[in-house]
């Protein structure tokens, strides 16, 4: 039983003498994707040692007629197995990312950006409880505060566990969030329903996408405030299109042009490496496909009910009666059960099919 994991167990040996080589750390990029390939076999590498000596202890109370250390270590050993078995599931090339979120209001009017305020809230507090760090990339503000649109980055600090990096965590967010409320907007006290759309990007790093500069078209603009008002008496806002896809990424929040080009280049880069990922998944096999992930913003994917201080996940079947609790950052128990789906297909995956 895990047999394969010997091979593991060398790959994670000899990027434990490669790491330790100076030379490597020269290189910024390989260094940080050799520490994330680390990170993940160091998980499997503990949970099969525990696995293995727990299995050898077990073997040995046995031979010594130990029956009650024996039986303990029997009801232990599944546990173990079930773990290690949950590790060695192929995962998502991208989960040990940061992310890149968009949000944008949609149907509902300044209610729909209002929410979408919401959500950033929701999405910031939950990344400061994880001990990421936030960056607001772009922005463009509706006259009542909320967002007509909104992209943000979110960074973990260090190397995270498998599984614990933002991108493995928010991947699921992807879709139409519905909500339903007594708008501020509204003098009767009505319950009006609108929506946001939420995409989730893998942050992309220069050595994932190749991007020519003949391939790029540069425009330069002035940043506007609510209302479409001018903000900036200079051309400082950037738009870039990806002339061979169409992919178009904008930015204007900072004060030079040069910061926003910057910006603007992360955000477009985390699009087109999104987009070859999709072209990917699409030639995938069904039996390969999550049933939960989604970057579709057409998709319903939750409805946030107010009124009940209920949050419903239409993918999943999840409820909770927390919902002024998940709007300030609790969202773990919202993803927990989008990951367990996600990990339940992915197993069912690996079955033989008869």
């Amino acid at each position: 039983m895990f047999e394969a994991v010997d091979s593991l167990v060398a790959e994670h040996a000899e990027l434990e003498h490669r790491m330790a080589d100076p030379a490597v750390h020269a290189d910024q990029a390989m260094a940080k994707r050799l520490g994330r390939r680390y990170a993940e076999l160091s998980a499997i590498v503990r949970a099969y040692r525990e696995w293995q000596q727990t299995t050898e202890d077990l073997e040995a109370a046995r031979e010594l007629d130990m029956a009650d250390e024996a039986a303990e270590l029997e009801q232990r050993l599944p546990a173990l197995s079930e773990r290690l078995q949950h590790l060695l599931v192929p995962r998502d090339p991208a989960d040990s990312k940061d992310v890149i979120v968009e949000v944008k209001g949609g149907e509902g009017g300044e209610e729909s950006a209002l929410f979408a305020g919401d959500l950033l809230r929701m999405y910031s507090r939950f990344a400061e409880q994880q001990g990421w760090t936030t960056e607001v990339l772009d922005s463009t503000e509706s006259a009542l505060g909320g967002y007509k649109s909104v992209t943000v980055a979110v960074k973990a600090k260090g190397t995270p566990d498998p599984g614990e990096a933002p991108y493995a965590k928010l991947k699921f967010e992807g879709g139409v969030h519905r909500v339903q409320r007594v708008p501020v907007t509204e003098s009767q006290g009505r319950i009006h329903t609108s929506a946001a759309g939420v995409l989730v990007l893998p942050e992309a790093e220069d050595v994932d996408v190749e991007i020519h500069d003949n391939d790029l078209r540069i425009d330069v603009y002035r940043s506007s405030g609510p209302g479409g008002q001018s903000v900036n008496t200079t051309d400082s806002a950037v738009r870039i299109t990806h002339l061979p896809t169409g992919i178009v990424a904008s930015c204007q929040n900072e004060k030079s042009q040069l910061q926003n080009k910057e910006q603007a280049m992360r955000i477009l880069r985390a699009r087109l490496l999104e987009a070859a990922q999709a072209a990917a998944d699409a030639e995938a096999s069904d039996a390969r496909r999550s049933q939960v992930r989604t970057v579709d913003r057409s998709e319903r994917i939750r409805t946030y009910n107010f009124p009940e201080n209920r949050i419903s996940d239409h993918r999943t079947g999840f409820k909770a009666y927390n919902l002024d609790q998940v709007m300030d950052g609790a969202l773990g128990d919202v993803i927990t059960s989008l990951v367990e789906a996600d990990l339940a297909e992915r197993l069912a995956s690996l079955e033989p099919r008869s």
